[in-house]
């Protein structure tokens, strides 16, 4: 008999193979096995090979949390359970392997792995590559020092990718909390590399604009993460903004707020977390040449304002800062690239974030972009001229409350950066010239 209680959750995948052919095997023999303490996943081959599957890491933290203090997984499997602490790991490649380890009277060494802490060398981009773009580099290190979503608009070639593929290169590395937070939605769907125990490197998604509801948001017949999920603790860049289907931008409102992507179906619900920062570019026009100084644009006012209704207001809104992308001077593409590298930059981003952690120890906030409500209004008090700089900034600009409240937290990062306790008017100033060019898109 084999019992996969609860009878009411469906199962699926191929880790049950291994203790079923154990149970079977031990009730063949007529052998008592104690297997309290151990917790088993493996799939098997036709031959009696143990096969990797795919999803290890949580599910080894959920043994963990039921008391179960040995594992029993397939080989290519261990460097993956590895990092989980207070649980003992023993690799089996065959089923006698795996036999003979559960019935043997003296079991041999657990399984350790050495863990690679992230290195910004490893990655194959630089901010030092980067030519011209001096208010587009600062933006992009504001957006990295207090985990702010940005938005960039330019002509085709000015640089916006480029940008937002070097954003990682500077955002501080993960801590171990969030370096496991990351490689449980990367084991579930498959993408942990052969011999890594944790994903050590922030993630990088950027879907195809053709992608689905589901692909972003996560779901499917089996519910699975989407991209939201696998950017978790990283970026998730939208190239190409307004070509993505404006139903599926929109399912990005809610997680974006709650850091959670809550996925409902008729077999159940499953949330996965989504803490990411968004960034996104796209076009001035349909041809891209809108304001472009060297070609003109062939766009009617009519095609561009549908264009730029794709985005809808609620979705600018969840932007922190918006960026115009200018095209690159043609002297600066044959010169020497000048500007500081990515290692550079990490420095000031890491020392900001470091702030913010001391200001918000004991919380549950991170970073500057999930303050909200009481404590929005503690940590970014203003003084009185500088509450009178910014309302009339949203007087003028016709800002909503809630970019209100986006142009304090950017400012109270451009603070951070400045190693300045108090927002003082300059910083007002800059963060709110990160909001000007929303009111160009609405029109």
């Amino acid at each position: 008999m084999v019992n996969l209680a609860p009878a009411d959750l469906k199962k699926q995948g191929p880790g049950f193979d291994l203790p079923i052919a154990l149970g079977m095997i031990a009730g063949a023999a007529e052998k008592l096995v104690d297997a309290s303490l151990w917790c088993i996943i493996g799939e098997l081959a036709l031959d009696g090979t143990v096969r990797p599957v795919q999803g290890i890491l949580p599910q080894v933290i959920e043994a963990r949390r039921m008391g179960r203090k040995r594992i029993m997984l397939p080989h290519a499997n261990a460097h993956e359970a590895a990092p989980v602490h207070g649980v003992e790991i023993f690799p089996v490649s065959t089923l006698q392997e795996a036999w003979e380890l559960l019935t043997s009277a003296a079991l041999p060494a657990p399984f350790t792995a050495p863990q690679k802490a992230g290195d910004i060398s490893e990655a194959n981009v630089d901010f030092d590559e980067i030519k011209g773009q001096a208010y587009a580099r600062r933006a992009m290190e504001i957006a990295a020092a207090g985990a702010h979503n940005i938005l960039l608009s330019g002509s085709p070639g000015s640089g916006k990718s480029m940008l937002a593929q070097r954003l990682p290169t500077i955002l501080p590395p993960l801590n171990r909390e969030e370096a496991l937070e990351t490689s449980k939605v990367h084991s579930v769907c498959g993408l942990l590399k052969r011999g890594n125990g944790l994903v050590t490197q922030r993630p990088f998604r950027a879907p195809h604009h053709t992608i689905s509801d589901a692909g972003l948001m996560g779901g499917g017949n089996n519910i699975t993460p989407g991209e939201v999920s696998l950017a978790h603790n990283g970026v998730l860049f939208l190239d190409e903004l307004p070509e993505f289907r404006r139903a599926t931008l929109e399912t990005l409102r809610q997680p974006l707020e709650s850091g959670h992507a809550i996925i409902s179906r008729a077999s159940g619900t499953m949330t996965f977390p989504c803490r990411f920062t968004l960034a996104a570019a796209m076009n001035p026009c349909p041809c891209g040449y809108l304001g472009d100084r060297r070609r003109t644009c062939i766009c009617s006012p009519a095609q561009i304002a549908r264009y730029r209704q794709k985005i809808s207001g609620p979705l600018l809104d969840r932007f922190d800062l918006l960026m115009e992308v200018p095209a690159v001077d043609p002297a600066m593409l044959a010169a020497a690239p000048s500007g500081e590298c990515s290692a550079s930059i990490r420095e000031r981003v890491v020392a900001a974030r470091e702030r913010q952690q001391k200001r918000y120890a004991g919380t549950v906030i991170r970073s500057n972009a999930a303050l909200s409500g009481k404590a929005l209004h503690k940590h970014c008090r203003l003084r009185p001229e500088g509450q009178a700089i910014l309302l009339r900034a949203v007087e003028e600009l016709a800002l909503s409350a809630r970019a209100y409240d986006r142009i304090l937290k950017v400012a109270r990062t451009i603070a951070d950066l400045a190693d300045s306790a108090e927002i003082q008017d300059h910083h007002l100033y800059e963060a709110v010239q990160y909001r000007t060019f929303e009111r160009s898109l609405r029109e």
